[in-house]
């Protein structure tokens, strides 16, 4: 008898506990197949002003930079690059051995001078009928021969001598004094740090939206001031990979320590000011496989209605398409709201 009584104690513990679990798994009022409408709260879908910004990341560039190379094959007889240092443009980097070439040019002047001196005693000749025309045509032939090679040595002469290409921040050497270096050996580089450009990418669907000159804000990392740009121009087609457009701005005022090459920039860009913006609450999107849905009231029943969303903030999201001014929009309830399932909404927000 004991026995029998333990078992149904038992048995009355597991019904009441069976029951209480039921009842927290329960749906809201009206979620059940054969109960009422579905009491949620919606909201009257006003339109508002909002400014379209974009905020991507992009990289601090610089103006110019360039890899030092020299153009001939030579042994270095001077070395004029300091590391970091800023040199303006024309200065001399690098001299190579030029001996051999300053040598022929001095043959080729001397060379000069006597058929100077030859045409001109032809010339006389040619006046008085002592040699024939074609004698004094070769005379200065020879002339012009001489003058070509002397430029041409000259030229050459010049390649021996490597200058700043611009006003410019050297980077490291790569080279020392002495060494022979050919035109695959890289010097240094030279970076144009006095005006710097920011390169970013923005989706394609903000193409159309960008315009030279337009104002761009961005920050750095470690800095708290607000940097500005000016858009200089854009890719001319969109990243197939990304479906992004890149764009180059240059930006305002380069002298600063944080401005280094290379260094991340978080980028806003503000399109424009949209006064009939459709903006929803990002908890109301639905989100399916192929597409966002949201639902609505219409006739005390709940439809569902595929939007396509555009910028969005910490709260809400831009409804670009799918959405009227004056719609219903469900904002509570949506794990249990079906297709045309029956609607009561208990609060409207306006």
């Amino acid at each position: 008898m004991r026995n029998k009584i333990v078992v149904l104690i038992a048995l009355a513990a597991i019904l009441a506990n069976s029951c209480k679990e039921n009842k927290q798994q329960s749906p809201p009022p009206g979620a059940g197949p054969n109960a009422g409408p579905l009491q949620v709260e919606g909201m009257i879908i006003r339109p508002s002003s909002i400014n379209e910004m974009v905020e991507v990341s992009g990289s601090i560039l610089p103006n110019e930079s360039t890899e030092i190379r020299p153009e001939i094959s030579g042994r270095i007889t001077q070395l004029n690059i300091h590391e970091g240092a800023i040199v303006p443009k024309g200065s001399l980097l690098v001299k190579l051995y030029d001996g051999d070439l300053q040598a022929q040019l001095r043959k080729l002047q001397v060379q000069l001078q006597i058929a100077d001196k030859t045409e001109e005693r032809q010339k006389e000749l040619l006046t008085i009928g002592g040699i024939a025309q074609q004698d004094y045509d070769l005379s200065v032939l020879q002339v012009s021969n001489i003058k070509a090679d002397i430029e041409l040595i000259r030229v050459n002469i010049g390649k021996t001598e490597i200058r700043a290409p611009y006003s410019g921040r050297l980077g490291l050497k790569n080279i020392s004094p002495g060494a022979y270096i050919s035109p695959s050996n890289l010097i240094t580089t030279i970076t144009q740090v006095d005006r710097m450009k920011i390169e970013f990418s923005v989706p394609e669907k903000y193409s159309a939206q960008i315009r030279n000159g337009a104002e761009v804000l961005f920050t750095l990392e470690g800095s708290g001031k607000k940097y500005t740009a000016r858009i200089l121009a854009k890719e001319s087609s969109v990243e197939e990979t990304t479906r992004n457009l890149r764009i180059r701005a240059y930006v305002d005022g380069g002298n600063d320590e944080y401005l280094v090459p290379g260094t991340f920039a978080k980028v806003n860009m503000i399109l424009g000011e949209n006064k009939n913006a459709l903006m929803i609450p990002s908890n109301s999107i639905i989100p399916q496989a192929r597409n966002k849905q949201v639902a609505v009231y219409r006739g005390g029943l709940a439809k569902l209605q595929t939007v396509i969303t555009g910028i969005r903030d910490s709260s809400d999201v831009q409804v670009v398409s799918g959405l009227n001014n004056g719609d219903t929009l469900i904002t509570t309830g949506l794990l249990f709201v079906k297709p045309d399932s029956k609607i009561k909404l208990t609060k409207i927000v306006n």
